[in-house]
Formats: C-alpha cells, structure tokens, sequence
C-alpha cells in the first residue's frame, strides 16, 4: 500500500512537483499537468496525453521529443478537469494543432471533449482519438466501447513519433486511428491496489485465485480463475489476442508485458519468455518488444499483455527515437530549454453588481454548499465502497474532493450574485473532482447559477428554471438515458416530481421535500439494473443487487438540502414564498 505522504487528499499535486523537480531537463509544471521543457520546433503537432494519477510511466513519464508534447494530470485514478486539460493543451501548442488522446473511459471523454470544444473554439485546431484496446471491456463488434490500459503506449508513442517527424494533424491523427484499432490488450490481477491514506484495497481476490480482464483503475476483474502456472497464463493472454486480431494483421507484432505495480521485473520477464515463444509458434515476429512498467495502477499485484499488428508505415514510426523521463528509444540530438511563456486566461471578472435579491440567493447558495459538503463527508466511505464493487471506488472521495472545493468557493464569493457563487463553485467542482462526477456536478452547479442570473426579484419559476437547466446539463454532457444505472436514474424522477409539485401550487421547499423522496427511492431502485454506462458496464453482473453510487450520492443530497432549507428557510419562505423558495 502507498505509505509516503503527508495528506493523502495532496498525494497527487505533491508526486507531480517531485516528479518535475526530478527532471526538469524533460518537463515543466504548467496548471494542470506539465508539458516539455524544451524547443519544439515551430509548426509541429502538440500530441496531448493524460488521464488519473497513479499509473506512473503513464502519463507524465511519456512528455519528450519523440512523444508526448504535454499531460493533463488528474487526482488519483480521476481525469484531469476540463480546464486543466485546456491549460496543459495551450501551453504545449507550437501552432501546427493538438491531437488530445486518452483511455476510453466516461470521465476523461466528458473533460477532454469540453477542451477541444474551447481551444477549437480559440482557434487552436485540436483533434481526440480515444484509445480503446481492452479486449476485456467490449466485444470485437464494439470496439469503440472499449476502454484503454496499456495500449495507451503505441497509440502515444506512434502518434508523437509521426508529429515529431513533421507530420500534419491529419496525418498524426490518422495514424494515431490506425495504431488503436491494431492494437489488443488483456489485464489480469492478483490482487487490487489501495488509494493512498485507504487502509484496504479496492478489491481483493481470493487466494489461489486470479481475477481476469481488470482495468487500470482498481476496477476487479470480469471473472475469476484458478492462479495459473506461468505456461497457463502466456497461453491464456496470447490465445485470446490472437482470437482478437484485426482483420488486416500481418506477421509482425509488438509486443509487451506490462507490470501494474507490485510484479517484480524477474516474473514479468520469465512471461515475457514464454509469450514470445507462443507467438513464434504462430508464425509471428516479435518486434522491438517492451516488458517493464509501462502503464501501472498504483500498487496492484497484476499484469497485461498487448500486442500491436504492424505494417510498414506503423514499424517505422514505433522505431523511431524517443527520449522522455520514463520511455528512451534510440538517441536524439539534444534539444534547447525552452523560452518560458506565460498563458493568462483569467475568466473576465464579474463586476456587475449583484442586485440585493441575487446577493442574498447567493449567500443561501453558499450555505447549501455547506450542507452538501457536510453529507458527503458524512457518507463519503460508503459510497467508495458502493463504487468499488464495479468501478474503481473513487466516487466518495471524488465527491468529496469535489464539494470541498466548491464550498471554499463558493464561500470565498458569498456576497456576489447566485450566479456567480455557483459558476465559482461549479468551476472548482470540475476542477478538484475530476472524474465523471467532476464534469457532471460542476455543469450543472454552473448550469443552475446560469439560470438564476442576478435578477431583481426570484420566483417559483426561476426555482423550476434552475432546476431544468441542471437537469439539462447532466443529460446532455453525459449521454445517459433512464436505465443505463446512472445519476440519472435518480435526477430525472426528482425534477419530474418537484415541477409536477410547482404545478400542483405547492411551495418551493413542499417540492423540493418530495422531489427528494423521488430521488431517494428511484437511487435504491438502481439496484435492479445493470450498468450501461461508465466503468461499471463491463461488470454489470456484478453491479446488479446493489445501487448506482452516483444515484446513491445525489438523492442523498438532494434529501440533506431539503431537509435544510425546511429548517432554515421554510419561515422566511412562509412569509414571502416567491423571494426565498428559488
């Protein structure tokens, strides 16, 4: 388990400065992640990697020449928020385009996508290819549901070797498509791995046992096998890649054999013995192979074999040099320290004063945040538990991360207009969270704050109004329908029921009480489903007979803040419903 730290919520941001000081010759620490310390030649494709914290080479290790151009580092096993994803991408932009790439998983999709939209819409023209090599998460047939572990390595390293070779976007993009859908990966475990300050691991597997298929954020595998032998274990990885392979594969393959965090180099390398002689009896040549830690998950006790079909085009560009902190291929000419440049983008300060009305929104608004914080915290171990059934079991301390942030925020701004208290904290709740979670709550804080506005008066409408855009947010950025066992299953049955209350002529906070209760009930009722969303999806069997964290989280919010406002605002609202129920 991870035992050097001085506060494990500071883990991530403390491992990344260390990791800078240690190699300022490679990198330098921008907002958000870091990006090369060195010249990149004026014109050349900005290939932009990241995701969570944690798997270490990936993604920090891979910025060089010949690699990455810049990393967006989120917190431990979340991805990076989608400012910092912006940041990271601006910083390392050297005119010729971004290509942003990344594991295929809800979070870094929803973060990464609201980047692109921004630099794109700055003019910086920026392309995404998700990495999805996991043969484990989806069917062959669909392949762009798959999610990304270790072939993240040839998808980067082809994609950064074509931008250093002066490739255009739309060559290094292409390439970098066709690295994905030639690369296979398959992941197994021997136990999980522990977040730093947990004092137990997110899953366990039984002794003697082996856990097939897992990913690369804790998620346990898809099912469980009796611990093989060595022999059993190389014809077990090799044999279902090869069932897998692309309809084009040729005889030349890269292979290798990753370590997630606690097989030590001798065993990974005894495998790697016994894959390549597999592989030779297939009639295939092992090119250029890799067998290290390459993409690791903290300290879980497992490994992953990946193989990539080349062609001609792709073998020169895995061959090509590279030279970062954690991955060398070759040797390059030395490169220049690179200029340092500032990058200002300050939001435009909000000096519009807030009408009296707006303000006094704004300070309920900061009061409620508190509230939020405050059962979060209360149930914040629970729903980590909850979420590591099927998923990584970040969601409470993702959550948490997440609300604490906003609450300082929003704090900091009591006094300003509703709109902007929740904007602020709307922003600090992507921002801190990361993760899915992160995106949805903090779009939909701002969502809300937009909605209200700074207005002289405030009415049930406005409340309803608010309520709407929240909604809207959440469904629109996170693509979920009712039934995929999501935050949706719950948001959907408490909008429905607090409008059809508004409608009714009940108050604001009779609504919200049983719009509550709606959302209370229809969380627990996501224990009848199966996840076909997010990274419970591929362990939907093992999901079903217990709730979605995510619906868990929001009804039990929901139900914090009404109860609040019953006891605090019900007898100003009394008095004056239309100025205090929104």
């Amino acid at each position: 388990m991870t035992q050097i730290f001085d506060n494990p919520a500071d883990f991530a941001d403390e491992a990344l400065d260390g990791f800078v000081a240690a190699n300022r010759g490679y990198v330098a620490r921008v907002d958000g992640g870091v990006v090369r310390s060195t010249e990149v030649p004026h014109g050349q494709v900005a290939l932009v990697v990241g995701g969570g914290s944690g798997h270490y080479p990936a993604f920090a290790g891979l910025v060089g020449p010949g690699l990455a151009a810049g990393s967006a580092c989120g917190n431990m096993f979340a991805s990076p928020a989608a400012g910092q994803v912006y940041r990271v991408a601006k910083a390392a932009n050297a005119g010729g385009g971004v290509l942003l790439s990344y594991g295929n998983y809800a979070g870094d999709v929803l973060h990464f996508g609201q980047a692109q939209l921004r630099l794109n819409a700055e003019g910086i023209e920026t392309r995404t290819v998700t990495v999805t090599d996991d043969i484990a998460s989806a069917p062959i047939e669909q392949l762009e549901k798959r999610r990304g572990i270790a072939g993240d390595l040839t998808v980067f390293k082809i994609a950064g070797a074509a931008a250093e070779a002066g490739l255009d976007l739309d060559g290094v993009e292409r390439l970098a498509i066709k690295t994905n859908y030639r690369t296979r990966s398959l992941g197994v475990a021997f136990d999980g791995c522990t977040l730093p300050g947990a004092t137990d691991p997110l899953f366990h597997v039984p002794a003697g046992q082996m856990s097939l298929g897992l990913g690369i954020h804790g998620e346990p595998g898809i099912s469980e096998h009796p611990m093989p032998t060595a022999s059993e274990l190389a014809e077990l990885l090799v044999s279902k890649l090869l069932a897998d392979k692309p309809e084009d594969a040729g005889d030349r393959v890269v292979a290798i054999v990753n370590g997630l965090g606690t097989v030590k180099y001798d065993e990974l390398f005894l495998l790697f013995g016994k894959v390549e002689k597999l592989l030779t009896a297939a009639g295939l040549t092992v090119v250029e192979p890799e067998c290290g830690e390459l993409v690791t998950s903290l300290d879980m006790s497992g490994l992953s074999l990946t193989l990539l079909w080349l062609d001609e085009e792709l073998e020169q560009y895995w061959a090509a040099p590279a030279d970062t902190p954690a991955f060398r291929k070759g040797s390059m000419a030395p490169r220049a320290p690179r200029a340092e440049a500032a990058f200002d983008d300050a939001e435009t300060a909000d000096v519009e004063l807030p009408t009296p009305a707006a303000a006094e929104l704004g300070r309920q608004a900061v009061a409620i945040l508190a509230q939020v914080r405050d059962v979060v915290v209360e149930h914040e171990a629970e729903l980590g538990k909850l979420d590591a059934i099927a998923g990584d079991g970040d969601h409470g301390i993702g959550m948490r991360r997440g609300v604490d942030a906003a609450a300082a925020a929003g704090e900091a701004a009591s006094g300003s207009s509703v709109a902007r208290v929740l904007a602020t904290a709307g922003e600090a709740w992507s921002e801190r969270a990361g993760g899915t979670s992160g995106a949805l709550w903090g779009s939909a804080v701002i969502a809300a704050g937009q909605s209200l506005g700074n207005r002289e008066t405030y009415s049930a409408d406005d409340a309803a109004a608010a309520v709407k855009a929240f909604v809207r947010a959440i469904t629109e950025l996170g693509k979920a329908d009712p039934g995929d066992k999501t935050m949706v299953d719950a948001l959907l049955p408490f909008r429905d029921a607090f409008l059809a209350e508004l409608d009714g002529g009940a108050p604001v906070d009779r609504a919200l009480a049983v719009a509550a209760a709606a959302a209370e009930s229809a969380a627990a009722r996501t224990a009848e489903l199966r996840p076909l969303k997010g990274r419970a999806r591929p362990l939907a069997e093992k999901s079903l007979g217990h709730p979605d964290p995510g619906a868990v989280s929001f009804g039990l919010i929901t139900a914090r803040i009404s109860q609040f406002i019953d006891a605090q605002l019900a007898p100003a609202s009394s008095a004056a419903p239309a100025g205090n129920g929104a």
